[in-house]
């Protein structure tokens, strides 16, 4: 999910449906309009620095009197400098040249308004070089600020969804005391019954802990966003091997005081895995190495984007998600998708469909039940419906009956506002619930916990910008029983 984010959003175009039929308009953004080029300024600044990497973002200011509609923004890094995983916008890469789009969701900046994307870089060195729309970042005088020598002396106040705030100076100095996973077959969520995605990013920082998340909204398990790559090697979002097992005292005391984690590799932004290794038994090893590092009984998947429409990598993964079960007997393994009301996309269906064939003994099909862009309809509907749909192509998939086929779908909807518009309220969350209650759904989940906590108005990826009291969501949805 990156999801104003790792995000769990949909940010893909929308395919023909393998069920439920029809095709759904897929959303583009417009090309960058060059006449307010010479009024735009965009300005570079730092959220944090841990000596061999930072967080940085550029903030793009429309000087003029009209809309711009459309931006592209280059920026050069030094040779010292890699970039990494990036947020609210679009970058693709070029030598030492990165190119920044502004996201399908926004495409317009009106007068006197502003932009912002963020990015993680590994290694040091700010920005050489700097265009938007093809002029000068400082055409409308705004300056480019350079990266700070040292570390920032306290914690940055708000984080991306998908990306860290600061890498943590030292692993913490206890390992899960938990026993290996069992031998018994996967039958639904389990103790992760209900398991909000939280950023790790977050976490990272020591601010707050996730048993510390749990008590204040009586949640016990959680959903860990994200595992990606650095090469084929895997790393909590871009800044530190999970082999060393930074938060596993964390993970001890959840499962101490009766919850589990389940720890999710891809999301939106960085490079999965399975996109990363060119071998199968390379990437069995590295989804291995995560989950020996925290004697892990839950796995997900998180696969959007680019990733969720590549045969190559679909069928590698599944290969070795298949082998990591048998290595690892039951290990419960779901798949997070983009969804519509109308359903998984058919590349969807096609992961489904190929983990299946792989032998993979599959758990869950979570869906990003969001950003339909749809605003102005009911979010809880629409994520009700979506349910229904998949439950559909579910049972299609593996012949199964409605009860079976609703066990095997997990729902994870993004609180309060929506990337596009659309707002999932309190009382499209009761709703919810009510009818995971009704049809024994396997699994709950919503993005993102910590927007929950701080209950506030402002960018999309800290706060749900509707009226609520703190952990208000997270209350509601510790009433699924499954």
């Amino acid at each position: 999910m990156q999801r104003s984010r790792l995000r769990l959003a949909i940010y893909t175009s929308a395919a023909a449906l393998a069920v439920g039929g029809g095709a759904v308009a897929a959303f583009a953004a417009t090309s960058p309009s060059t006449k307010a080029a010479a009024g735009l300024s965009a300005v570079f600044s730092t959220d944090s620095n841990w000596g061999s990497g930072y967080q940085a973002r550029y903030t793009i200011t429309n000087n003029t009197g009209a809309t711009v509609n459309g931006w592209t923004l280059g920026f050069g890094l030094p040779s010292s400098a890699k970039l990494g995983s990036f947020w609210d916008a679009t970058i693709t890469t070029a030598g030492s040249t990165e190119t920044a789009k502004n996201p399908g969701y926004a495409p317009t900046i009106a007068p006197g308004a502003s932009a912002t994307f963020g990015f993680i870089v590994a290694g040091s060195g700010a920005p050489t070089s700097c265009t938007i729309n093809g002029a000068s970042c400082a055409g409308g005088g705004g300056t480019v600020t350079t990266a700070p020598t040292t570390a920032p002396t306290k914690a940055p106040t708000t984080t991306p969804t998908t990306a860290p705030t600061t890498k943590p100076t030292t692993a913490p100095p206890t390992k899960p005391t938990t026993a290996p996973p069992t031998t018994s077959a996967p039958s639904g969520g389990g103790n992760v019954l209900v398991a909000p995605y939280v950023d790790m990013g977050l976490l990272s920082n020591g601010s707050t802990t996730l048993a510390q998340l749990g008590t204040s909204g009586n949640l016990k398990s959680y959903s860990l966003a994200f595992v990606t790559s650095v090469g084929c090697k895997a790393s909590w979002f871009n800044a530190f091997d999970p082999r060393s097992k930074q938060f596993a005292d964390q993970f001890s005391a959840v499962r101490s005081a009766g919850g589990d984690v389940k720890v999710s590799f891809g999301g939106a932004t960085g490079i999965e895995l399975a996109q990363a290794c060119t071998s199968t038994s390379a990437l069995q090893a590295e989804y291995q190495a995560v989950v020996s590092a925290y004697n892990l009984k839950y796995v997900d998947f998180d696969i959007e984007g680019a990733a969720v429409a590549d045969p190559t990598t679909i069928a590698r993964r599944s290969t070795a998600i298949a082998a990591l079960q048998k290595a690892n007997p039951g290990l419960k393994v779901s798949l997070t998708l983009p969804v519509l009301p109308e359903g998984l996309t058919a590349d969807g269906v096609n992961v489904v469909k190929s983990a299946k064939s792989a032998g993979v003994d599959l758990d869950l099909v979570n869906i990003m039940a969001m950003d339909y862009g749809r605003s102005g309809q009911d979010y809880g509907d629409l994520a009700i419906q979506a349910v229904k749909s998949t439950k559909d192509q579910i049972k299609a998939v593996y012949g199964n009956s409605d009860a079976a086929a609703f066990k095997m779908v997990g729902v994870t909807p993004m609180l309060g506002q929506n990337d596009d518009g659309g707002k999932f309220t309190q009382g499209d969350a009761k709703d919810l619930v009510a009818f995971a209650n009704s049809n024994h759904l396997g699994f709950m989940s919503f993005w993102e916990l910590n927007r929950d906590k701080n209950a506030c108005s402002g960018a999309l990826f800290q706060c749900t910008n509707v009226t609520q009291s703190p952990f208000e969501f997270s209350k509601i949805f510790a009433a699924f029983k499954g």
